[in-house]
């Protein structure tokens, strides 16, 4: 099962942007109806996005607008086009009206809801066993200016541990990070990616192209861990329940970690 790495956001106004983002490299390419797009301009960029999913072959992520604005029921009404594979649910908080949305969408589609507020750091784990949901997604800056948190650095590292915890007991894939701001830094992306993947987070939200092939490798396993990997599931194929690997104890707990790298690394 091939498991997207980076989710890039494109503007749902901005249609000439649309084959450029499927250019890009992006695992997943997320059509935007709601923070990127004005009020004024959300009906029209509704109609752009019917009229391009009309005719593109590829596959796309929809964020539409969240339940209880005036355009949440119209958006949702172009999850019935055959080539809108996931709708990403802002502000998600209610388990039951993200099980609603579930109920009407097809066996392909999946729910990505993004914990964005402090009321969906609480519901997550309700959230994470919605039927059709396939990870969650960290809303950072939103869940800052909700939270009143004043960094998106170590000061949400509590919130990631539980975004992780919370997907790995109801069996998710692992939860996608927050945005970085910066586009044109590529140490700072590099960091961001590590940090997440050091916490468990196993894609990233990008809002600019020039990000996405970091994120693309930053989550994928490296050279020398697949090496390790390797040399630890053979020292362990003898049969011994406890061997030393580069002068370290490798029983059954690193096996499995070990055997996770391997999987993650193999041709989809």
């Amino acid at each position: 099962m091939t498991i997207d790495r980076s989710y890039l956001f494109v503007p749902g106004d901005r249609a000439e942007r649309f084959d450029k983002a499927l250019a890009s490299g992006a695992h997943a390419i997320v059509i935007d109806l709601e923070d990127a797009v004005q009020p004024a301009h959300k009906d029209a960029a509704r109609d752009a996005v019917r009229a391009w999913l009309m005719l593109s072959g590829a596959p796309v992520v929809l964020r539409v607008n969240p339940a209880g604005t005036p355009w949440h029921a119209h958006d949702c009404a172009l999850l019935a086009l055959p080539r809108v594979r996931a709708v990403m649910v802002p502000k998600a908080e209610d388990a039951a009206q993200l099980a609603r949305l579930a109920s009407g969408l097809r066996d392909s589609q999946v729910l990505l809801p993004l914990v964005e507020t402090v009321a969906g750091h609480f519901a997550a784990a309700d959230i994470a066993r919605v039927p059709k949901v396939q990870r969650l997604a960290f809303g950072s800056i939103d869940f800052m200016a909700d939270a009143g948190i004043r960094g998106d650095a170590e000061e949400l590292d509590a919130v990631r541990t539980q975004l992780v915890l919370v997907s790995r007991h109801a069996g998710l894939q692992a939860p996608v990070e927050g945005v970085t701001l910066a586009t044109d830094d590529a140490d700072q992306i590099a960091h961001d990616v590590a940090r997440a993947r050091r916490f468990g987070l196993g894609a990233k939200l990008c809002i600019h192209p020039r990000q996405v092939a970091a994120v693309n490798t930053g989550f994928a396993p490296t050279a020398a861990e697949i090496d390790w990997a390797q040399r630890v599931v053979a020292a362990l194929a003898a049969g011994h329940g406890a061997v030393t690997v580069d002068g370290k104890l490798v029983d059954r707990p690193i096996e499995l970690q070990a055997r996770a790298i391997l999987e993650e690394a193999a041709p989809s």
